[in-house]
């Protein structure tokens, strides 16, 4: 199984869904799909590093938490990232995101996403073994 992600339709929201082999991939990719509803992510060069941290009561909200944080640091910071690299330890969690400053005209960023929801929030095991992250973005 090759980690990947996707989108999904939700209303006047937009779902994102990462699949990996463990759940450390699948919030990676679902990271990605992040930011895919916002830029390419092939267009972001990931030369900064920025480190996160969180912890949740469960699975599911320890991923709200790790994308809510990752839009914070996008906000706070002014960047956009493409590359994530997630550490689970129990409901703890360490990232490192790699991206950059935004540029308006390289990036052509198309919306702006406020919010990771507990709408459609579920991370869990397929049949196959494979792992899915999954919400609805509020943009």
């Amino acid at each position: 199984m090759q980690p990947r992600w996707e989108h999904f339709e939700h209303k006047g929201d937009v779902g994102i869904r990462g699949y990996g082999r463990t759940p450390d991939e699948a919030f990676e990719m679902a990271a990605v799909a992040m930011t895919a509803v916002i830029t390419n992510p092939e267009r972001i060069q990931p030369n900064q590093e920025i480190e996160i941290s969180c912890d949740g009561s469960d699975l599911d909200i320890l991923f709200l938490d790790f994308l809510n944080t990752i839009i914070s640091e996008m906000d706070l910071r002014k960047m956009l990232f493409s590359k994530f690299k997630v550490q689970i330890d129990g409901l703890s969690l360490k990232a490192k995101c790699y991206g950059e400053k935004i540029d308006i005209k390289r990036h052509e960023p198309a919306v702006e996403v406020k919010a990771a929801t507990l709408c459609e929030l579920k991370v869990y095991q397929l049949p196959d073994s494979t792992w899915v992250a999954q919400c609805v973005l509020d943009v």
